[in-house]
Protein backbone atom coordinates (compact mmCIF):
# COMPACT_ATOMS: atom_id res chain seq x y z
CA UNK A 1 0.00 0.00 0.00
CA UNK A 2 3.09 2.37 0.64
CA UNK A 3 1.83 4.32 2.73
CA UNK A 4 3.62 6.35 5.18
CA UNK A 5 2.10 6.80 8.49
CA UNK A 6 2.24 10.02 10.52
CA UNK A 7 -0.10 9.35 13.22
CA UNK A 8 -2.11 6.32 14.87
CA UNK A 9 -5.02 6.90 17.06
CA UNK A 10 -8.04 4.97 17.98
CA UNK A 11 -8.80 2.91 14.92
CA UNK A 12 -7.61 5.91 12.66
CA UNK A 13 -4.36 5.47 11.20
CA UNK A 14 -3.23 9.22 9.43
CA UNK A 15 -0.78 9.67 6.72
CA UNK A 16 1.78 12.43 6.13
CA UNK A 17 -0.24 13.84 3.70
CA UNK A 18 -3.16 14.48 6.56
CA UNK A 19 -5.12 11.73 4.95
CA UNK A 20 -7.25 9.61 7.61
CA UNK A 21 -7.75 5.86 7.37
CA UNK A 22 -9.97 3.60 9.22
CA UNK A 23 -7.85 0.33 10.06
CA UNK A 24 -10.81 -2.34 9.78
CA UNK A 25 -7.49 -5.40 10.21
CA UNK A 26 -6.35 -3.81 13.43
CA UNK A 27 -2.07 -4.47 11.95
CA UNK A 28 -3.87 -7.61 11.14
CA UNK A 29 -5.32 -8.69 14.60
CA UNK A 30 -3.08 -6.87 16.79
CA UNK A 31 -4.53 -3.43 17.92
CA UNK A 32 -7.21 -4.89 19.55
CA UNK A 33 -7.97 -1.79 21.55
CA UNK A 34 -6.95 0.37 18.81
CA UNK A 35 -4.23 2.58 18.46
CA UNK A 36 -2.37 3.90 21.48
CA UNK A 37 -4.79 3.11 23.80
CA UNK A 38 -4.46 6.32 26.58
CA UNK A 39 -3.90 3.37 29.39
CA UNK A 40 -1.75 1.01 27.81
CA UNK A 41 0.38 3.89 26.80
CA UNK A 42 0.52 5.48 30.46
CA UNK A 43 1.69 1.80 31.45
CA UNK A 44 4.57 1.92 29.29
CA UNK A 45 5.54 5.17 29.83
CA UNK A 46 5.18 4.45 33.79
CA UNK A 47 7.71 1.12 33.09
CA UNK A 48 10.25 2.94 30.72
CA UNK A 49 10.51 5.48 33.81
CA UNK A 50 11.64 2.08 36.25
CA UNK A 51 13.53 0.06 33.84
CA UNK A 52 14.04 -1.63 30.47
CA UNK A 53 15.91 -4.42 29.58
CA UNK A 54 18.16 -5.77 32.48
CA UNK A 55 19.45 -9.61 32.17
CA UNK A 56 18.18 -12.44 29.90
CA UNK A 57 14.30 -13.84 30.52
CA UNK A 58 14.42 -15.39 33.78
CA UNK A 59 17.61 -14.42 35.77
CA UNK A 60 15.93 -11.77 37.45
CA UNK A 61 12.72 -11.45 39.12
CA UNK A 62 10.67 -8.34 37.02
CA UNK A 63 7.46 -7.34 38.23
CA UNK A 64 5.82 -6.62 35.14
CA UNK A 65 6.67 -10.48 34.22
CA UNK A 66 5.29 -11.89 37.51
CA UNK A 67 2.23 -9.54 37.52
CA UNK A 68 1.07 -10.45 33.83
CA UNK A 69 1.57 -13.82 34.51
CA UNK A 70 -0.36 -13.88 37.84
CA UNK A 71 -2.90 -12.19 35.80
CA UNK A 72 -3.01 -14.52 32.91
CA UNK A 73 -3.46 -17.66 35.64
CA UNK A 74 -6.68 -16.01 36.94
CA UNK A 75 -8.24 -15.74 33.38
CA UNK A 76 -7.02 -18.95 32.32
CA UNK A 77 -8.18 -22.58 32.95
CA UNK A 78 -6.52 -23.44 35.99
CA UNK A 79 -4.15 -26.27 34.03
CA UNK A 80 -2.64 -23.33 32.26
CA UNK A 81 -0.96 -21.88 35.33
CA UNK A 82 2.85 -21.67 33.61
CA UNK A 83 4.00 -18.93 31.25
CA UNK A 84 6.92 -18.64 29.27
CA UNK A 85 7.38 -14.82 27.83
CA UNK A 86 8.56 -14.71 23.81
CA UNK A 87 8.92 -12.09 21.37
CA UNK A 88 6.55 -13.40 18.68
CA UNK A 89 3.74 -15.59 17.82
CA UNK A 90 6.58 -17.38 15.57
CA UNK A 91 8.79 -17.81 18.53
CA UNK A 92 5.16 -18.93 20.29
CA UNK A 93 5.01 -22.09 18.12
CA UNK A 94 9.05 -22.77 18.45
CA UNK A 95 8.32 -23.06 22.01
CA UNK A 96 5.64 -24.56 22.13
CA UNK A 97 7.15 -27.54 19.78
CA UNK A 98 10.01 -27.93 21.71
CA UNK A 99 7.84 -28.27 24.87
CA UNK A 100 5.99 -31.28 23.26
CA UNK A 101 8.76 -32.90 22.12
CA UNK A 102 10.61 -32.57 25.34
CA UNK A 103 7.57 -33.76 27.50
CA UNK A 104 6.33 -36.35 25.32
CA UNK A 105 9.80 -37.89 24.36
CA UNK A 106 7.90 -38.04 20.56
CA UNK A 107 9.09 -36.52 17.73
CA UNK A 108 5.81 -36.53 15.06
CA UNK A 109 3.11 -33.68 14.97
CA UNK A 110 -0.05 -33.52 13.33
CA UNK A 111 -1.07 -29.82 11.91
CA UNK A 112 -3.86 -28.77 9.72
CA UNK A 113 -4.27 -28.34 6.04
CA UNK A 114 -4.61 -24.69 5.27
CA UNK A 115 -3.32 -23.71 8.65
CA UNK A 116 -0.95 -20.59 9.05
CA UNK A 117 1.71 -20.74 12.35
CA UNK A 118 4.37 -18.26 11.41
CA UNK A 119 7.48 -18.15 9.41
CA UNK A 120 10.15 -19.68 10.94
CA UNK A 121 11.62 -22.77 10.68
CA UNK A 122 9.32 -24.92 12.95
CA UNK A 123 6.28 -22.82 11.96
CA UNK A 124 6.72 -23.48 8.32
CA UNK A 125 6.74 -26.90 8.90
CA UNK A 126 3.56 -26.73 10.33
CA UNK A 127 2.18 -25.51 6.29
CA UNK A 128 0.55 -27.92 4.40
CA UNK A 129 0.89 -25.94 0.84
CA UNK A 130 4.49 -27.08 -0.61
CA UNK A 131 4.58 -23.64 -2.47
CA UNK A 132 5.19 -21.39 0.74
CA UNK A 133 7.86 -24.87 2.28
CA UNK A 134 9.49 -26.38 -0.63
CA UNK A 135 11.95 -23.45 -0.92
CA UNK A 136 13.22 -23.54 2.26
CA UNK A 137 13.78 -27.88 2.63
CA UNK A 138 14.27 -30.02 4.65
CA UNK A 139 11.74 -28.29 7.63
CA UNK A 140 11.21 -30.88 10.72
CA UNK A 141 10.54 -34.28 9.60
CA UNK A 142 7.77 -36.75 11.07
CA UNK A 143 5.25 -33.62 10.33
CA UNK A 144 1.69 -35.00 8.70
CA UNK A 145 -1.95 -32.87 8.36
CA UNK A 146 -5.53 -33.89 8.76
CA UNK A 147 -8.08 -32.39 7.49
CA UNK A 148 -9.72 -29.08 9.35
CA UNK A 149 -13.43 -30.18 10.44
CA UNK A 150 -13.03 -33.55 9.49
CA UNK A 151 -13.17 -36.27 12.26
CA UNK A 152 -12.50 -38.92 10.29
CA UNK A 153 -8.95 -37.41 9.42
CA UNK A 154 -7.58 -37.58 12.45
CA UNK A 155 -7.27 -40.81 12.70
CA UNK A 156 -3.46 -40.15 11.74
CA UNK A 157 -2.90 -38.60 15.50
CA UNK A 158 -1.33 -41.54 16.86
CA UNK A 159 0.63 -42.77 20.08
CA UNK A 160 3.67 -41.67 18.33
CA UNK A 161 2.32 -38.06 18.09
CA UNK A 162 4.26 -35.10 20.29
CA UNK A 163 1.54 -32.81 19.83
CA UNK A 164 -1.35 -31.64 17.58
CA UNK A 165 -1.70 -27.81 16.64
CA UNK A 166 -4.69 -26.54 15.55
CA UNK A 167 -6.53 -23.01 15.43
CA UNK A 168 -10.21 -22.50 16.64
CA UNK A 169 -10.67 -20.35 13.70
CA UNK A 170 -8.39 -20.89 10.47
CA UNK A 171 -6.61 -17.44 9.97
CA UNK A 172 -4.98 -17.64 6.59
CA UNK A 173 -7.51 -19.88 5.22
CA UNK A 174 -9.83 -16.90 5.10
CA UNK A 175 -11.38 -17.57 8.40
CA UNK A 176 -12.50 -20.79 8.58
CA UNK A 177 -14.58 -21.59 11.85
CA UNK A 178 -13.90 -24.82 13.28
CA UNK A 179 -16.66 -26.75 14.34
CA UNK A 180 -17.54 -27.70 17.67
CA UNK A 181 -17.45 -31.51 17.40
CA UNK A 182 -14.35 -31.14 15.43
CA UNK A 183 -12.63 -29.38 18.52
CA UNK A 184 -13.58 -31.63 20.65
CA UNK A 185 -12.85 -35.15 19.06
CA UNK A 186 -9.61 -33.11 18.23
CA UNK A 187 -9.05 -32.83 22.48
CA UNK A 188 -10.36 -36.40 22.99
CA UNK A 189 -7.66 -37.98 20.56
CA UNK A 190 -5.37 -36.49 21.96
CA UNK A 191 -6.12 -37.30 25.51
CA UNK A 192 -6.17 -40.92 24.06
CA UNK A 193 -2.91 -40.96 22.47
CA UNK A 194 -1.15 -38.87 24.91
CA UNK A 195 -0.14 -36.03 22.60
CA UNK A 196 -0.09 -32.90 23.49
CA UNK A 197 -3.06 -30.18 22.12
CA UNK A 198 -1.15 -27.32 21.36
CA UNK A 199 -3.76 -24.23 20.45
CA UNK A 200 -2.81 -21.87 18.48
CA UNK A 201 -4.60 -18.27 19.41
CA UNK A 202 -2.05 -15.82 18.32
CA UNK A 203 -4.60 -13.80 16.33
CA UNK A 204 -8.21 -15.22 17.77
CA UNK A 205 -7.27 -14.33 21.15
CA UNK A 206 -7.91 -10.97 23.34
CA UNK A 207 -11.42 -10.76 22.57
CA UNK A 208 -11.14 -11.11 18.89
CA UNK A 209 -14.23 -13.62 18.66
CA UNK A 210 -16.49 -12.29 21.42
CA UNK A 211 -14.79 -14.25 24.38
CA UNK A 212 -11.30 -13.83 25.52
CA UNK A 213 -9.89 -17.05 24.07
CA UNK A 214 -11.76 -18.19 21.33
CA UNK A 215 -10.94 -22.19 22.38
CA UNK A 216 -13.84 -21.21 25.10
CA UNK A 217 -16.53 -21.21 22.59
CA UNK A 218 -15.99 -25.03 21.88
CA UNK A 219 -15.36 -25.57 25.86
CA UNK A 220 -11.75 -27.49 25.02
CA UNK A 221 -8.62 -26.73 26.88
CA UNK A 222 -5.40 -26.80 25.53
CA UNK A 223 -2.66 -28.71 26.82
CA UNK A 224 -0.37 -26.11 25.18
CA UNK A 225 -1.67 -22.34 24.27
CA UNK A 226 0.15 -19.86 22.11
CA UNK A 227 -0.76 -16.29 22.07
CA UNK A 228 0.86 -13.12 20.31
CA UNK A 229 -0.74 -10.14 18.48
CA UNK A 230 -2.84 -8.29 20.21
CA UNK A 231 -1.55 -10.53 23.65
CA UNK A 232 0.73 -7.36 23.80
CA UNK A 233 -1.40 -4.74 23.54
CA UNK A 234 0.41 -2.91 20.66
CA UNK A 235 3.93 -4.19 21.70
CA UNK A 236 6.06 -7.09 20.53
CA UNK A 237 5.29 -9.84 22.59
CA UNK A 238 4.06 -13.61 22.79
CA UNK A 239 4.04 -16.46 25.10
CA UNK A 240 3.53 -20.13 25.35
CA UNK A 241 1.45 -21.67 28.29
CA UNK A 242 1.07 -24.91 30.29
CA UNK A 243 0.94 -26.48 33.20
CA UNK A 244 3.73 -26.22 35.53
CA UNK A 245 3.81 -30.57 35.16
CA UNK A 246 4.72 -30.17 31.66
CA UNK A 247 6.58 -26.62 31.61
CA UNK A 248 9.05 -28.59 34.49
CA UNK A 249 10.47 -30.42 31.79
CA UNK A 250 12.26 -27.19 30.17
CA UNK A 251 14.31 -26.74 32.80
CA UNK A 252 17.00 -29.59 33.50
CA UNK A 253 18.66 -32.34 31.34
CA UNK A 254 19.65 -29.55 29.47
CA UNK A 255 18.94 -26.72 32.40
CA UNK A 256 18.57 -24.22 29.27
CA UNK A 257 15.48 -25.94 27.84
CA UNK A 258 14.39 -22.71 26.46
CA UNK A 259 16.15 -19.32 26.53
CA UNK A 260 15.56 -15.90 25.49
CA UNK A 261 16.80 -12.46 25.90
CA UNK A 262 14.18 -10.03 24.90
CA UNK A 263 11.25 -12.38 25.85
CA UNK A 264 8.87 -11.21 28.16
CA UNK A 265 10.73 -7.39 27.98
CA UNK A 266 9.56 -5.76 31.24
CA UNK A 267 7.94 -2.59 29.20
CA UNK A 268 5.97 -5.15 26.62
CA UNK A 269 4.87 -7.06 29.39
CA UNK A 270 3.66 -4.01 31.76
CA UNK A 271 1.81 -3.06 28.17
CA UNK A 272 0.30 -6.18 27.83
CA UNK A 273 -0.60 -6.03 31.63
CA UNK A 274 -2.50 -3.24 31.10
CA UNK A 275 -4.28 -4.29 27.90
CA UNK A 276 -5.23 -7.38 29.79
CA UNK A 277 -6.82 -5.50 32.63
CA UNK A 278 -9.29 -2.73 30.20
CA UNK A 279 -10.13 -6.07 28.35
CA UNK A 280 -11.35 -7.77 31.12
CA UNK A 281 -13.04 -5.12 33.01
CA UNK A 282 -14.72 -3.01 29.84
CA UNK A 283 -18.00 -3.95 27.73
CA UNK A 284 -15.18 -4.35 24.55
CA UNK A 285 -16.13 -8.61 24.34
CA UNK A 286 -19.19 -8.70 25.38
CA UNK A 287 -19.95 -6.30 22.54
CA UNK A 288 -18.55 -8.56 19.56
CA UNK A 289 -20.80 -10.65 18.68
CA UNK A 290 -23.36 -7.78 18.27
CA UNK A 291 -20.92 -5.40 16.13
CA UNK A 292 -20.04 -8.38 13.98
CA UNK A 293 -23.44 -9.33 13.31
CA UNK A 294 -24.27 -5.33 12.55
CA UNK A 295 -21.07 -5.95 9.85
CA UNK A 296 -23.38 -9.44 8.59
CA UNK A 297 -26.27 -7.50 8.35
CA UNK A 298 -25.04 -4.25 6.32
CA UNK A 299 -22.51 -6.28 3.93
CA UNK A 300 -25.12 -7.49 1.81
CA UNK A 301 -24.72 -7.53 -2.40
CA UNK A 302 -25.26 -10.14 -4.93
CA UNK A 303 -21.72 -10.26 -5.14
CA UNK A 304 -21.15 -11.34 -1.89
CA UNK A 305 -20.68 -15.16 -1.66
CA UNK A 306 -20.57 -15.86 1.87
CA UNK A 307 -19.18 -14.45 5.14
CA UNK A 308 -17.12 -17.07 7.68
CA UNK A 309 -15.88 -16.34 10.58
CA UNK A 310 -16.17 -15.87 13.96
CA UNK A 311 -16.50 -12.49 16.08
CA UNK A 312 -14.60 -9.99 14.53
CA UNK A 313 -12.63 -12.25 12.36
CA UNK A 314 -14.57 -11.73 9.25
CA UNK A 315 -13.96 -13.47 5.62
CA UNK A 316 -16.10 -11.90 3.05
CA UNK A 317 -16.25 -14.18 -0.03
CA UNK A 318 -15.74 -12.46 -3.40
CA UNK A 319 -16.33 -14.27 -6.92
CA UNK A 320 -12.58 -13.51 -8.13
CA UNK A 321 -9.07 -12.19 -6.55
CA UNK A 322 -9.24 -10.01 -9.39
CA UNK A 323 -12.76 -8.50 -8.32
CA UNK A 324 -11.03 -8.32 -4.44
CA UNK A 325 -8.12 -6.93 -5.65
CA UNK A 326 -10.26 -3.63 -7.29
CA UNK A 327 -12.12 -3.51 -4.05
CA UNK A 328 -9.30 -3.04 -1.77
CA UNK A 329 -7.96 -0.25 -3.96
CA UNK A 330 -11.41 1.45 -4.02
CA UNK A 331 -11.57 0.88 -0.41
CA UNK A 332 -8.03 2.61 -0.07
CA UNK A 333 -8.81 5.17 -1.73
CA UNK A 334 -11.72 5.91 0.48
CA UNK A 335 -10.12 5.88 3.76
CA UNK A 336 -10.97 2.05 4.74
CA UNK A 337 -8.09 -0.48 5.02
CA UNK A 338 -8.90 -4.11 4.07
CA UNK A 339 -6.93 -7.12 3.18
CA UNK A 340 -6.97 -10.49 1.99
CA UNK A 341 -6.32 -13.97 3.11
CA UNK A 342 -2.63 -15.91 2.47
CA UNK A 343 -4.75 -18.93 1.11
CA UNK A 344 -7.77 -16.92 0.46
CA UNK A 345 -7.19 -14.17 -2.12
CA UNK A 346 -10.79 -14.27 -3.25
CA UNK A 347 -11.59 -12.99 0.29
CA UNK A 348 -11.59 -9.55 2.04
CA UNK A 349 -10.18 -9.58 5.84
CA UNK A 350 -12.45 -7.98 8.16
CA UNK A 351 -10.58 -7.89 11.47
CA UNK A 352 -11.24 -4.08 13.41
CA UNK A 353 -10.11 -2.33 16.45
CA UNK A 354 -12.52 -4.29 19.68
CA UNK A 355 -13.37 -0.22 20.14
CA UNK A 356 -15.50 0.20 16.64
CA UNK A 357 -18.95 1.89 17.52
CA UNK A 358 -21.74 1.01 15.22
CA UNK A 359 -22.06 4.35 13.84
CA UNK A 360 -18.24 3.47 12.07
CA UNK A 361 -19.35 0.37 11.21
CA UNK A 362 -22.39 1.62 9.10
CA UNK A 363 -19.76 4.06 7.80
CA UNK A 364 -17.32 1.66 6.32
CA UNK A 365 -19.74 -0.69 5.38
CA UNK A 366 -21.10 1.79 3.12
CA UNK A 367 -17.49 2.28 1.65
CA UNK A 368 -17.21 -1.69 1.31
CA UNK A 369 -20.65 -2.14 -0.17
CA UNK A 370 -20.05 1.37 -2.62
CA UNK A 371 -16.40 -0.54 -3.86
CA UNK A 372 -17.94 -4.04 -4.54
CA UNK A 373 -20.04 -1.93 -6.24
CA UNK A 374 -18.35 0.41 -8.31
CA UNK A 375 -15.27 -2.01 -9.10
CA UNK A 376 -17.71 -4.74 -10.83
CA UNK A 377 -16.85 -5.47 -14.50
CA UNK A 378 -19.64 -4.31 -16.83
CA UNK A 379 -21.17 -7.21 -19.08
CA UNK A 380 -20.48 -6.48 -22.27
CA UNK A 381 -23.11 -8.26 -24.88
CA UNK A 382 -21.72 -7.94 -28.57
CA UNK A 383 -23.93 -8.99 -31.25
CA UNK A 384 -23.36 -9.44 -34.81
Amino acid sequence: MALEIKKAQGIYLTTTDGKRYVDLISGIGVSNLGHRNHRVAQAIRKQVGKYWHTMVYGEYIQSPQVKLATKLSKVLPDSLDSTYFVNSGSEAIEGALKLAKRYTGRTKFVAMKNAYHGSSTGALSLMSDPYFSNPYRPLLPDTYFANYNDIESLDIIDNQTAGVVVEIVQGEAGYIKGDHAFLKAVEQKCKQTGALLIVDEIQSGMGRTGKLFAFEHANITPDILCLAKAFGGGMPLGAFIASKEVMHCLSHDPVLGHITTFGGHPVCCAAALENLNILTKSPYITEVEAKSQLFRDLLVHKDIQEITGLGFMLGVQLESKEHLHRVVNECIKNGVIIDWFLYAEDKLRIAPPLIITEGQIKKVCKVIVNAIESSQIPNVISSE
